[in-house]
């Protein structure tokens, strides 16, 4: 196993060994890893923190519509927030939305930081946003296990299967993916009409663990484990796992799990590309306090429980009252099984199935 000296071992309930007997505690337990020279010093105030975008902060634009109803109006909200609540994306692709246009408020092509009230009216792309009281919005978020072959879009132009054919029907909303798999790469997705909790998971400022389960081709030098524990440069910045731990294979296949804090695109098979590895199957078993068990099965989907529900809201920083919660329609989910306790089934040539 190859990890950094102050970082406490995966537990036992992450491996893909006998995952019995872990304590449910330590799954995010341990003291963090030391700060790397390119990672800046650590925070210690106790203020909240500013997760800063990549572009420039918008302008608080002072609302400039009114409410065609008239009347007293209740607090206006940025009108990005107002549609990632609704379920339309994240906050960062809104912002593009509204650049380009397509967002509208009381007829008026909208500005980027405009804020609106209840009373507003609002379009996207000609259709008006149906709003719903605050009490009435209620958190879903889903657990599916994408198989190989299957791409993370609601249409594909070369006709390829997506993962949303898969879903079930909603109404708060729209479904919206926290992060992305890329065609070849199989595994964990989780799925919510949460705009907020999808942005929030998904930013590098709350280092929401990410684990996968790698099968490479080739024997791996131990040098190459080391630097991909301290770091290596990549096209668009440094990077490298929190942990590797070995998990066996068979031949010349041999399979590691990996665990990243951020998400960045095809970050794990770069990582393993810089070192002059080849990446052979690529899996994602566990998000934040999610784990992939043996259910649900490839193409299949199942409701959180509230333990998970929990702990992602704990990871995102949002309070329960901030994403009132209510279980998934009867006969529509999966039947679920302890994570901390099931085993996962074995492959012929070593891996996770």
């Amino acid at each position: 196993m190859t990890t950094n000296r102050n970082r406490r071992p995966l537990p036992a309930s992450h491996r893909p060994r006998a995952r019995g007997g872990g304590d449910e505690d330590s799954v995010h337990g341990g003291p963090r890893l030391p700060r790397q020279p390119w990672q800046g010093p650590r925070r210690t105030s106790s203020k909240p923190i500013d997760r800063k975008r990549d572009h420039a902060r918008e302008p608080d634009v002072q609302p400039r519509f009114t409410s065609p109803q008239g009347g007293p109006v209740d607090a206006p909200v940025r009108l990005q927030k107002v549609l990632a609540e609704a379920g339309y994306g994240s906050r960062r692709t809104l912002e593009e939305w509204i650049r380009s246009g397509r967002v509208r408020v009381n007829g008026l092509v909208a500005q980027l930081g405009v804020r609106v009230s209840s009373g507003d009216r609002i379009q996207v792309d000609g259709k008006t946003l149906k709003r719903r009281a605050a009490s009435r919005q209620r958190l879903r978020v889903l657990a599916y296990h994408k198989p190989e072959g299957e791409v993370v879009t609601r249409r594909d132009p070369d006709g390829r299967p997506t993962i949303f054919q898969r879903l079930p029907g909603i109404r708060d909303g729209r479904w919206i993916t926290v992060g992305r798999l890329d065609l070849n790469t199989s595994g964990l997705l989780l799925v919510t009409n949460h705009g907020e909790l999808a942005n929030r998971l998904m930013h590098p400022s709350r280092q929401v663990d990410r684990e996968y389960a790698v099968r490479i081709r080739g024997d791996v030098p131990e040098a190459a484990l080391e630097r991909l524990v301290q770091g290596v440069e990549l096209d668009d910045g440094p990077a490298r796992f929190e942990e590797i731990v070995e998990s066996g294979g068979a031949g010349s296949n041999r399979w590691f799990h990996v665990l990243l804090t951020e998400g960045r695109n095809r970050e794990v098979r770069r990582l393993w590309e810089a070192v002059g590895c080849e990446v052979s199957r690529l899996k994602r078993v566990r998000y934040g306090s999610v784990i992939l068990g043996a259910r649900p099965l490839p193409g299949q989907w199942r409701e959180l429980t509230d333990d998970e529900l929990d702990g992602l809201l704990e990871a995102a920083g949002l309070s329960p009252g901030q994403a009132p919660r209510r279980p998934g329609p009867a006969g529509r989910r999966v039947r679920r099984e302890p994570v901390f306790k099931a085993r996962s089934r074995r492959s012929k040539d070593g891996g996770p199935s």
